[in-house]
């Protein structure tokens, strides 16, 4: 292929890979490593073609005025860009899991610990349960399209071959973590709330009544009145996670 034809196709093409595969590569659900490698690549190579037609444009007019150094420069950019929007989505599911797993140590359901329902690793079964539904919900609700869209409206706020505000980007993410980890933590609550008053009954009773070993017999009855917590709560958890969610894809 001439250099000019290189130029004008397949280099716009590729940064829009190295935004779009950056995002994809942290982002929820499809960062999953349950997600074959083929099947994450072939999906962002797919997308990054479909949406050169529509982003190539002002992307050609900088690769113009640049050099090799500079095209490599834009193209590291790039990859921080992604990853950064990648991690802010990321943010709301690690607080949901950590939050969440400090419910289920609450509850008394921390071990034997399950599967993480994205990655390798462990999870207290509340938390991989809330996990797997809020990431079910993503698709069901559409709106990893509209992840898609707010990628596609970066271009218009941090246009390609700008230079990467590394501190900015920073204090995004820690104002993310902190919103997020607000979130889940009014998630968590009612659990958490639940602990203390049966622990401070329990305890009470234990100092009533030494005789009887109330905290062996109490623990069945705490794990079970966690679970049906869980059962009444549970759908409202997962509707205000997802509000949570699409209200941050809205705005930014």
């Amino acid at each position: 292929m001439p250099g000019a034809q290189a130029q004008a196709f397949v280099l716009p093409a590729f940064l829009i890979f190295c935004r779009l595969g950056a995002c994809l590569m942290v982002m929820p659900v499809f960062s999953s490593s349950r997600l074959p490698v083929r099947v994450r690549l072939f999906l962002a190579v797919g997308l990054s073609l479909a949406l050169t037609p529509l982003l190539g444009e002002p992307i050609r007019l900088m690769l113009a005025s640049r050099t090799q150094a500079g095209i490599l420069l834009a193209g590291a950019g790039e990859l921080a860009i992604g990853g950064m929007i990648g991690l802010l989505a990321r943010c709301f599911f690690l607080a949901l899991q950590a939050l969440m797993s400090a419910a289920a140590q609450a509850v008394g359901l921390a071990t034997p610990a399950g599967m993480v329902a994205e990655e390798e690793g462990q999870l207290p079964e509340i938390a991989t349960l809330l996990t797997l539904c809020a990431s079910t919900l993503l698709l069901i609700t559409g709106q990893h399209w509209e992840l898609l869209r707010a990628l596609v409206d970066s271009y218009t706020r941090l246009p390609p071959g700008g230079t990467f505000q590394a501190g900015g980007a920073l204090g995004l993410y820690v104002d993310r973590l902190a919103d997020t980890f607000l979130l889940a933590l009014r998630l968590a609550s009612p659990f958490l709330i639940y602990s203390m008053v049966v622990n401070f009954a329990v305890g009470l009773t234990n100092k009533l009544v030494p005789q009887i070993p109330v905290y062996f017999i109490a623990t069945p009855i705490v794990t079970a009145g966690g679970l049906f917590l869980l059962y009444l709560v549970g759908d409202e958890l997962l509707t205000m996670f997802t509000t949570a969610f699409a209200q941050w894809l809205a705005v930014g």
